[in-house]
């Protein structure tokens, strides 16, 4: 497999691997399933009781379920080629920093370090990822193309 294309100038340029957009894609649709089970977690303990305001708990999980749906629609971009799902991204990543920093003060190094590797392995394949538009990506889907193998919808 050719790694490089010839630029304009006749060096040779390094490609963008097109497995970073699989990558990115499903790391955020890893992150917005995590988010549907926080969000049903956080219901399920406010059945069990343990939530101290019930409207509180509810609107929680509905602000979760929110952000889960917005993650899940950045999945189906980044596989669909779309163009816009690199900046959503990449700011999701970042604002994940605060997280782990309140993560590690707490005394949950182990989940804050798995955050942190999955916000940078995100951020990273986010920024690599080529786009639709990028000359050097041949036999890539068009923007909006149903990726292969996928059924036309009616």
């Amino acid at each position: 497999m050719r790694t490089t294309s010839p630029s304009p100038l006749g060096a040779p340029a390094a490609r963008a691997p097109r497995g970073a957009r699989v990558v990115a894609g499903v790391l955020c649709g890893l992150q917005a399933l995590v988010l549907v089970g926080v969000a049903a977690f956080y219901l399920y303990e406010l059945v069990l009781g343990e939530g101290s305001d019930g409207t509180r708990v509810v609107m929680s999980a509905l602000v979760i379920l929110l952000a889960a749906v917005g993650l899940a629609v950045l999945s189906r971009g980044w596989l669909r080629w779309t163009r816009w799902p690199r900046t959503p991204t990449v700011l999701w990543d970042l604002l994940l920093l605060p997280v782990v920093w309140g993560l590690l003060q707490a005394g949950r190094a182990a989940l804050g370090g798995l955050v942190l590797a999955v916000a940078l392995v995100a951020v990273g394949a986010a920024l690599v990822a080529p786009r639709p538009e990028d000359p050097d990506v041949a036999g890539a889907p068009s923007p909006g193309a149903p990726s292969p193998g996928a059924t036309p919808e009616p």
